[in-house]
């Protein structure tokens, strides 16, 4: 039995951020060789009911859900020429209907707002929603036109402290760096890999070095089993950062096609806890930003 292909999800509204994600959703499932669905949500198809019928007896609000789809699927199609596209019109919030199609998905694209939220940098509440939520990997297209359209030619991924700070055993590769070392090499770019450090209190210059140190060494074995895996190799740029790790990363997006940050599941709480860094990231970053559940 053949595995399954998982598609690319996208989310549409027929707003000019949504036509950004779609964008980026097609050349995802482009890169990938997987076929894109297109979802968009009306809640009026839960409360109203449809009757088949002509499309003159079809109400505004259907023949609106029909059209925006129609639009995107062509617009998808002429992106990518040979992508497969699938429509899904959901009756239901766009924040449910996202996280169901995002349970058999290989990620899930969204705008960074949507139609009726306020024209600001700030992530709209249906790209927090599903970010935080979803089962899958996230990707939330918001950013500057050069970064959103893949001028930079560098994937960047956040490193995060070790779980246990005796821990010297390199690991398996995260889910976030072999999701970002993927697009970095999909892409034909670099992967650039940031750290970032910084002491409790002041210290002296050979403290500082120790901390510095530790950094680059941590850097060291989390890339050092990613790359040997019997693929063509992907640059790699390991960058420890004194400070803070918001500022590192906002920095970082600032010269990448893509940020990859992971979310980390918590006993007892419900879906992904994003944490400080990943909430700056999602409404600040200039780049398109990837939340990747790590378990």
């Amino acid at each position: 039995m053949g595995t399954v292909e998982l598609p690319v999800v996208v989310g549409v509204d027929g707003s000019d951020a949504a036509s950004d994600a779609l964008d980026w959703a097609a050349e995802l499932a482009g890169r990938r060789g997987l076929p894109l669905r297109v979802v968009h949500a009306s809640l009026w198809e839960r409360y109203e009911g449809y009757v088949a019928g002509t499309a003159a007896d079809r109400p505004a609000e259907r023949l609106h859900s029909e059209a925006v789809l129609a639009t995107a699927a062509e617009r998808a199609g002429r992106r990518v020429p040979a992508l497969k596209v699938m429509t899904d019109l959901a009756a239901d919030d766009a924040v449910t209907a996202l996280l169901r199609a995002g349970q058999s998905a290989e990620a899930l694209v969204v705008g960074s707002r949507g139609r009726g939220e306020f024209a600001s940098l700030l992530l709209g509440s249906v790209g927090l929603g599903i970010a935080a939520r979803a089962q899958c990997p996230v990707v939330v297209v918001r950013g500057r036109p050069q970064n959103v359209h893949g001028g930079m030619n560098r994937v960047v991924v956040g490193i995060a402290e070790r779980e246990r700070p005796g821990e010297r055993e390199p690991a398996p590769p995260s889910a976030a760096v072999a999701f970002a070392l993927r697009e970095a090499r999909l892409r034909g770019g670099e992967l650039e890999a940031v750290h970032a450090w910084r002491c409790a209190g002041p210290e002296d210059h050979g403290a500082r070095e120790d901390h510095a140190r530790r950094a680059a060494e941590l850097l060291d074995e989390t890339l050092g089993g990613a790359t040997a895996a019997g693929l063509p190799p992907v640059p790699v740029a390991h960058r420890p950062v004194e400070g803070s790790a918001r500022k590192a990363l906002l920095d970082a997006s600032a010269h990448a096609d893509l940020l990859v940050v992971g979310a980390r599941r918590r006993q007892g709480h419900f879906g992904m806890q994003l944490g400080l860094v990943n909430h700056a990231v999602l409404h600040h970053a200039k780049c398109p930003v990837a939340v990747v559940p790590v378990s």
